[in-house]
């Protein structure tokens, strides 16, 4: 006999706990159904051990940078690797800790086990049926790994198997430059292995705006070698891995793969649910409200693609939860774009790209080469590129590689989710001396294209004094 809950939830992600959350508040009859290792994604294997290594590996960079501003000795300053990936399990088990809470309590209501829907509203897990009104799809994603790389065992590593390892060799190669692939090549670099990059896209971390891109390049090539724009080969040579271009062949003792990552949906018999299915396998939703056509079934965070960062996530596990206990489904307005790469210079976009302007848009840029705080600091280099509304200089978007880049997006972020001109942006005060000097000059960029009150400090121009601006 199938046992009837209100919802049930497949998946103990950062979406499937976010809708816990909200569905708990209305009803004790849901169940969470979680296939694998619980603890999320970003605990377990992103975000937060991705974080622990990389900024492990800058405090070391930084040693290194120390004879420029007159400290003798960081270069005597060593890595203890196994020491380091130590450091990092443990603090990944302390972020891991924080999330299993959510679930510790419900008990009978959490089964561990693979769920295969047998309709919209039924669902069969280790042989035992459940029956709900409503049903939340929150199973996450899963790297990428193609097929002939498998033979290749563990010479081959991905995000879920990297972390795990109790050193790193001497040469390591990473395909795929997104974010996690720059991060973790980065990362590795500063701890002093050979590191050698390779992408079939010419982009990098996902950046559209050409001369952002060009920055980045020249900046990152000084951490490591980076290949891009051809297919890339693997194959076993002695105890490594030979590495193939074409025109680019190396030799490593380990690769790191993260090429992408794919909704873990095998399992789940989606054709049961009598939509049609794209060719991914994936079914109609939509992003408002996360809902699958018509259906009682909401699908949520990473498994559906639509925006695969955290904060989403638990966005979209909120949606479907209020919509799950709703008569009638509500369209919620989504948070302004926005993404962010932990490298130096840091990489970030928000609001509109590059690739998604207008033929009227405005754009104003700002070199750091020269940016008086980041001279200082050590860290000056890169771009960064603002985009403006033709018609009435409202912000729209953003793409850069520079210093503190996630904070100038979290700046720009509010400024575009309230509709501001460039001129209101400009109105703010911008401190002396601070990064944030920089976006003001590329807010500037923008001002000397539109007309502007002579009355107005939007106007207020730059020294074209390096100490000043």
């Amino acid at each position: 006999m199938a046992e009837h809950w209100d919802v049930i939830i497949i998946g103990a992600g950062t979406a499937g706990l976010a809708a816990l959350r909200e569905v708990s508040k209305e009803t004790d009859k849901v169940l969470m159904i979680n296939a694998g290792a619980y603890g999320t994604t970003c605990a377990r294997v992103g975000c937060m051990p991705s974080k622990v290594l990389i900024e492990s590996a800058r405090a070391l960079h930084d040693c290194n940078k120390l004879a420029g501003v007159g400290i003798r000795g960081g270069q005597h300053v060593a890595a203890d690797i196994p020491a380091m990936l130590q450091h990092v399990r443990k603090l990944r088990d302390h972020f891991v800790s924080g999330t299993l809470e959510a679930t510790a309590t419900l008990g009978k209501r959490n089964i561990q086990g693979l769920a295969r829907l047998l309709g919209p509203q039924t669902v069969e897990v280790e042989g035992q049926t459940h029956h709900a009104e409503r049903i939340i799809l929150a199973t996450g994603s899963s790297p990428v790994m193609p097929a002939p790389w498998k033979a290749l065992g563990d010479r081959v590593l991905t995000t879920d198997t990297f972390f795990e390892q109790k050193t790193l060799p001497e040469r390591m190669a990473v395909i795929g430059l997104g974010p996690i692939g720059l991060e973790m090549a980065q990362a590795m670099a500063y701890l002093g292995i050979e590191v050698h990059a390779f992408d079939k896209s010419t982009s990098l971390a996902g950046i559209s705006d050409p001369e952002v891109s060009k920055a980045l390049r020249e900046a990152l090539e000084k951490d490591f070698s980076i290949h891009t724009g051809a297919d890339v080969s693997l194959h076993a040579d002695g105890d490594g891995v030979r590495v193939d271009t074409g025109a680019f062949s190396i030799l490593v003792d380990r690769v790191l793969v993260a090429v992408g990552r794919k909704p873990n949906i095998d399992s789940l018999n989606l054709a049961a649910l009598g939509v049609p299915l794209d060719e991914r396998g994936m079914p109609p939703f939509d992003p408002a409200t996360t809902q699958i056509g018509e259906l009682p079934v909401y699908i949520a965070g990473d498994v559906n693609q639509h925006a695969p960062i955290l904060h989403e996530a638990a966005d979209e596990g909120y949606i479907a939860a209020h919509n799950a206990m709703a008569d009638k489904p509500t369209a919620f307005p989504r948070r302004t774009p926005m993404g962010v790469v932990f490298i130096e210079p840091g990489v970030a976009f928000v609001g509109q790209r590059f690739a998604e302007l207008d033929a009227d848009a405005l754009i104003g840029e700002a070199s750091f080469v020269r940016q008086g705080r980041a001279v200082a600091a050590q860290r000056n280099q890169g771009l960064m590129r603002i985009y403006a509304r033709g018609k009435d200089a409202v912000l729209i978007g953003a793409e850069m590689c520079v210093p503190a880049a996630e904070h100038m997006a979290h700046l720009l972020g509010l400024a575009i989710s309230e509709g501001l001109t460039v001129h209101q942006v400009l109105r703010m005060p911008f401190y002396h001396p601070v990064l944030e000097e920089g976006l003001r000059s590329a807010l500037r960029a923008i001002v000397k294209q539109v007309p502007c009150n002579d009355a107005d400090l939007a106007k207020c121009g730059e020294f074209r004094i390096q100490a000043l601006d």
